[in-house]
């Protein structure tokens, strides 16, 4: 099944103004598999004159062949020679190509790998300045690679480009159209799962159920999604077992770096340099307590970012074995019985993201954490959502639940009361404002309590 283009308006809005201009434009996409980058582009491409190649990992001369037969179709003869390198495939395709064609290079870093010359050969096409204003785009998945190409400053092509997109997922929001899901908590768990990349949505919308598409394709050693997250780390690292083997005990609930480093037996400090870069690829988010410096080491915890990643090294990666031996509907059914548990971290995360989006109060507000560590009465606290308004003289403190009904709001928010008299920064505001956020309120509007609904819009 193929979802509707969803969003990307903006990515959508920079491409068009780069291909509209008249002199040309050099531009980069990269981003994680299967989040739409070259669904993208061919929702964007002027197909009159653009010509579109996906690479692949064949050697270097059958690379050359194949793209010179899709540009044929622009340049006619041009499948016609045999080029015996780069240089001279692109210098024909510069001169001859009419103006503003687009030449859109997918899955570049196949290509980057068997022929690394070729950022150099497009380096100097690009400065010649004599482009007839014709245009380039390079995509990939790589993100490691894409990024090395246009960011690294001794690159070839750094500082070139006029555009640079990194396709992020999409945000909570979208599932629902894509899906045809309306009550935000199916939502909700059905995100849980998911996550935010589009063709996983594609591929759950064939399953009769959330729990017969989990079973058939991230369950099921033959899933088509069942070693996804091994594969991503493929895409963008050289050590994929360390990276696996901290992403496993994040998922498992080890936190804190000092716990981590103890299970796989290394010292803390050589695990830095690897956890940033699982940061970096948005695998992996580190967080300090509400106020705390963001890099305070004492304070510092860390949990898997992404919802599919979460569930994957939770649920699917401790029971590989069962799975391998068929016992697919065994493990379903013990991962129900927590599964709420999961979807209710994820419903925290998406509320403290989507605060700042939100006018609670009539006021705008500063993005939102939460805060944990001994309350007044030196007793454990832990508040799901704090955030300071933009003029920073109130305090929001509030607590996000899986549902809530009407009867039990009153003494869940006395309870909240409580939380923010025992918070040790709170008298330093001049007012402090107090909510729940349920995924399912159970009820239209109760006093007291943010929509879902809310949450979900700041969460496109």
């Amino acid at each position: 099944m193929r979802l509707a283009f969803l969003d990307r308006e903006n990515e959508k809005a920079r491409l068009q103004r780069a291909f509209g201009l008249e002199d040309g434009s050099f531009c980069c996409v990269y981003g994680r598999r299967r989040c739409g980058k070259s669904r993208l582009l061919q929702e964007v491409l002027p197909r009159e004159r653009a010509v579109y190649y996906a690479a692949d990992e064949l050697e270097a001369p059958l690379q050359r062949a194949a793209v010179a037969a899709a540009m044929a179709d622009r340049v006619p003869g041009m499948e016609q020679v045999t080029y015996p390198d780069w240089a001279s495939l692109f210098q024909r395709w510069w001169r001859q190509a009419p103006p503003r064609s687009v030449l859109v290079l997918d899955e570049f870093p196949y290509l980057a790998r068997t022929s690394p010359e070729i950022p150099s050969v497009l380096q100097k096409l690009l400065d010649q300045g004599t482009s007839g204003g014709k245009h380039l785009v390079i995509c990939g998945s790589s993100q490691r690679m894409m990024q090395g190409l246009v960011l690294d400053a001794t690159a070839p092509l750094y500082g070139r480009a006029r555009e640079i997109l990194d396709v992020k997922a999409l945000g909570m929001f979208w599932l629902g159209p894509a899906l045809g899901i309306a009550r935000p908590i199916e939502v909700l768990e059905a995100y849980a799962v998911w996550g935010g990349v589009p063709r996983y949505w594609e591929l759950a919308a064939e399953g009769a159920s959330l729990w017969e598409s989990v079973a058939e394709l991230v369950l099921d050693p033959m899933g088509v999604l069942h070693s996804e997250p091994l594969r991503l780390l493929m895409d963008d690292l050289r050590d994929t077992v360390q990276a696996a083997s901290i992403l496993a005990l994040v998922g498992a609930g080890c936190a804190r770096l000092s716990e981590i480093a103890g299970r796989l037996g290394k010292p803390a400090s050589s695990l830095t340099r690897p956890i940033q870069r699982l940061i970096e690829l948005g695998l992996i988010r580190r967080e300090s307590p509400f106020g705390a410096p963001e890099r305070s080491a004492k304070r510092t915890t860390y949990a898997v970012a992404d919802p599919f990643m979460a569930f994957w090294f939770r649920y699917v990666e401790p029971n590989r074995s069962r799975l391998e031996a068929g016992v697919v509907a065994d493990v379903a059914a013990q991962i129900r019985q927590s599964f709420l548990r999961h979807a209710a971290t994820v419903w925290e995360e998406q509320a403290r993201r989507a605060f700042a989006r939100m006018h609670v109060a009539e006021m705008s507000w500063l993005p939102a954490g939460r805060w944990w560590g001994p309350g007044t009465d030196r007793q454990p606290l832990e508040v799901d959502v704090v955030a300071e308004s933009t003029d920073r003289r109130t305090l929001f403190v509030g607590e996000a639940k899986l549902r809530l009904q009407p009867a039990e709001a009153p003494r869940v928010q006395q309870e909240l009361q409580d939380k923010v008299r025992r918070l040790p920064f709170s008298g330093a505001y001049e007012r402090v404002i107090t909510a729940v956020i349920p995924a399912d309120p159970g009820a239209t509007a109760i006093p007291g309590v943010i929509p879902p609904e809310d949450v979900l819009v700041a969460c496109k």
